[in-house]
């Protein structure tokens, strides 16, 4: 563990993680002198490789259109049962209120006043999107018609500027049609339809086949507020990040408006698809132990969502960061885990682990009963295995360029990567002191990941 690692250890061991990095940087700088195609993505982090294939293994003939209903957040009490489910709704609704009469740290009053304050302002989340924005038709142009890869870069450049971290496209086929939901979280059906425009009714919300293109994009957290973890403090990071998300969403609806085109979105929170499945393919991040997507430049700090449209885009790849490949050595946050709901298998498994996983690739499932009932035990949610994930340190210090390029190309240091980890930093923070910290805006660097 991190205290057998000693002094001369330590320096030897960034020392040959820094050879290591310079001769693969070397090696890249060779690589834009050779005149073959390269699948590196230079907008990217340069040791960021761009692939045919994700690093997580898919088996489409298996894979499923899933109902989102089945997940624990909805069906809970389908897998342990009504009494189980209804005692620990309540114990989830008592706890923070006994916390705050204690002054416990985490669920004072000022902490659960800040996530009464992120939960305001959310925009009504709609699949069809808020409709104002003028449309080309009503100013008398033609619609907008730019190339795929021009419809890309601008949809990229919009939702950056609207507050996304990183965006990426999945084009629809017979195989990615799969990771729509078959039933959306409120019990609507999502089927597809020939009609030119999408509609939604009381039963069923339509997608028209020529909406081909699957936009995907992420809003950063701040592991700052996700190290208090798990307090009300360390639970607003998401229900904040779920708030920008409601206005970015309409905001890329009117904008695809605008254009001429449509935009069919999240009727509800974690809607409309598989958010770490689209993630993935889309080049993102990689599937991870957490079961969740990783960023290489945000860690799993991101929330993942996405956008259905019928203006044609030139999809994104999937990428190889090393990420899945570091996941099976570290384990970090299956021993960090207060309910043992992670893997702590070296390899991931084509076997789930219950009705809330959809079978068909190969992964670290999760017990997310167990994860629930932990929830329900600190009467909010729990984000401790995203804050001691090693990916999740969130700055553009070399040290940690240098740590996750050599972990992409040179998977022989990633133990020692771990133990680093375990030295230089602290998984859990006191959430007082959060309030006299003095932060970045909304908690977060938002420049991280970015050359520029």
């Amino acid at each position: 563990m991190a205290g057998n690692l000693s002094r001369r250890e330590l320096l030897a061991a960034i020392g040959l993680a820094g050879t290591a990095v310079a001769l693969n940087a070397g090696e890249a700088a060779a690589d834009q002198l050779d005149p073959r195609p390269q699948y590196v993505d230079r907008s990217r982090l340069w040791w960021v490789k761009e692939t045919n294939t994700p690093t997580t293994e898919i088996d489409w003939q298996t894979v499923q259109r899933y109902d989102e209903t089945k997940t624990t957040r909805k069906s809970m009490p389908t897998y342990v049962g009504k009494e189980k489910a209804d005692e620990l709704n309540a114990l989830n609704a008592r706890v923070p209120k006994e916390a705050e009469l204690e002054g416990r740290p985490g669920y004072t009053t000022k902490d659960i006043a800040l996530k009464e304050a992120t939960n305001a302002g959310r925009v009504p989340m709609s699949f069809l999107g808020p409709n104002k924005a003028t449309t080309p038709k009503d100013r008398g142009v033609p619609i907008y018609e730019g190339t795929p890869e021009e419809n890309t870069q601008i949809v990229m450049a919009a939702l950056r500027h609207m507050g996304a971290a990183t965006v990426g496209v999945v084009e629809l086929d017979s195989n990615t049609e799969k990771l729509i939901y078959s039933v959306d979280p409120d019990g609507k059906a999502i089927v597809f339809g020939d009609d030119e425009v999408g509609s939604e009714d009381e039963k069923k919300r339509v997608l028209p086949k020529k909406a081909r293109w699957v936009i995907v994009y992420t809003i950063q957290m701040s592991t700052e507020t996700m190290r208090r973890s798990p307090t009300v403090l360390g639970s607003q990071t998401t229900t904040l990040t779920y708030t920008r998300q409601t206005q970015i969403q309409a905001q890329l609806q009117e904008f695809l408006r605008a254009l001429g085109y449509h935009g069919y979105g999240e009727a509800a929170t974690n809607a409309l698809g598989i958010a770490p499945a689209f993630g993935v393919l889309a080049g993102l991040g990689e599937l991870s132990r957490l079961n969740r997507l990783v960023t290489p430049e945000y860690g799993p700090m991101v929330r993942v969502f996405k956008l259905v449209t019928d203006l044609p885009m030139a999809p994104t790849k999937p990428i190889d960061a090393g990420i899945m490949e570091f996941c099976k050595n570290c384990k970090k946050c299956a021993e960090a885990c207060p309910s043992k709901s992670l893997s702590f298998d070296r390899e991931p498994s084509w076997e789930t682990k219950g009705g809330w996983n959809n079978p068909g690739h190969k992964a670290y499932f999760e017990d997310s009963t167990s994860c629930r009932a932990y929830w329900a035990a600190v009467g909010t949610n729990c984000g401790i295995c995203f804050a001691s994930c090693p990916y999740a340190k969130s700055d553009l210090a070399s040290v940690h360029t240098l740590v996750k390029a050599t972990a992409s190309m040179t998977p022989a240091f990633d133990g020692m990567f771990r133990k680093l980890d375990d030295v230089f930093y602290e998984d859990y923070k006191d959430p007082e002191e959060w309030w006299k910290a003095n932060l970045p805006e909304m908690g977060i660097d938002t420049t991280q990941g970015h050359k520029k």
